[in-house]
């Protein structure tokens, strides 16, 4: 793939002139204030639509996407990899603002304690709307109900991707997908599987409901460690929205009304249930069995 291309260019290169309309930035001004609230700041992101990505995964992945990016954040070096110089080039190429930044600054930005990052990019925030949802025969979603933590809800974008999801929503007042630990959790994964975020679950119920009209025939299956049907006895080769509860109280009211079924994962041992992202992905995965199962028995 050429993003596992460029990760192997790691000879350093000349660092090429910066761009004739490259600006600078070498101390705490209102500039790296803005960029400091994009990590740390939730409301501020979003009502910006702004995102830092970091991670040479990550970086190309946004590349490679139809993503907008806004800004490539470069940092003052002697040296640079070729793979951060085509990568520099590339952002610029789309237009996207360039800005040197202090390399102490640049740490604080990627935040690493050691070396700074050799680039950032500003990326715009995807729109929060259901039409991102691939609808296929096989379709696969996973709905979030209020998830507390930025790093479930990272590595559950990241086992969508890895098992065959096709698209996250999140709903409710839930921590954001946007947060930077949400986006290293996920490995780069974010930036591939399209997320929505939804104020409440009306809307997703709503959007079921239009699919069904349409003609497909997708069902909600929720999971619940009191629920009677093992997720093995589940028929998850169907179109599913597969819901996920809150990590401490699991399942809204709302959510489990709306379930067509109801499933848990067997547990053996003293623990009575799995971390969410954990649970999550055992289901996934199982979604992904029984799928490859059934193809395999229709060749």
């Amino acid at each position: 793939m050429p993003h596992e291309r460029r990760q192997q260019r790691t000879k350093p290169v000349s660092n090429p002139r910066p761009a004739s309309n490259t600006k600078a930035v070498s101390t705490r001004n209102a500039t790296f204030q803005y960029w400091e609230t994009l990590l740390g700041n939730r409301t501020k992101r979003n009502r910006a639509g702004e995102m830092i990505v970091q991670g040479v995964r990550p970086i190309n992945l946004v590349l490679e996407s139809d993503l907008e990016v806004r800004a490539v954040l470069i940092t003052h070096v002697n040296g640079r990899s070729r793979w951060a110089s085509e990568s520099i080039a590339a952002a610029q190429a789309t237009g996207a603002a360039s800005w040197l930044v202090a390399p102490e600054l640049m740490a604080e930005l990627g935040e690493k304690e050691e070396e700074p990052p050799e680039l950032l990019l500003i990326v715009a925030i995807p729109a929060d709307d259901l039409d991102r949802l691939p609808v296929r025969a096989d379709a696969l979603f996973v709905a979030l109900d209020r998830p507390a933590s930025p790093g479930n809800i990272g590595s559950i974008v990241r086992s969508v991707d890895a098992l065959g999801g096709h698209g996250v929503i999140v709903t409710g007042h839930a921590a954001d997908p946007y947060d930077p630990r949400a986006l290293r959790a996920s490995t780069g994964s974010a930036i591939m599987t399209p997320t929505v975020r939804l104020p409440s679950i009306r809307p997703a119920l709503d959007w079921i409901e239009q699919l069904r009209a349409d003609g497909v025939d997708i069902q909600i299956v929720g999971t619940d460690e009191d629920a009677a049907l093992d997720v093995w006895d589940v028929d998850l080769t169907k179109p599913t929205v597969l819901v996920t509860g809150n990590e401490h109280s699991g399942m809204s009211a709302a959510w489990k009304d709306a379930c067509d079924v109801l499933t848990r994962i067997p547990m053996t041992g003293h623990a009575s249930s799995l971390n969410a992202a954990n649970a999550t992905a055992a289901i996934l995965y199982e979604a992904t069995r029984q799928r490859r199962t059934a193809g395999r028995s229709t060749d």
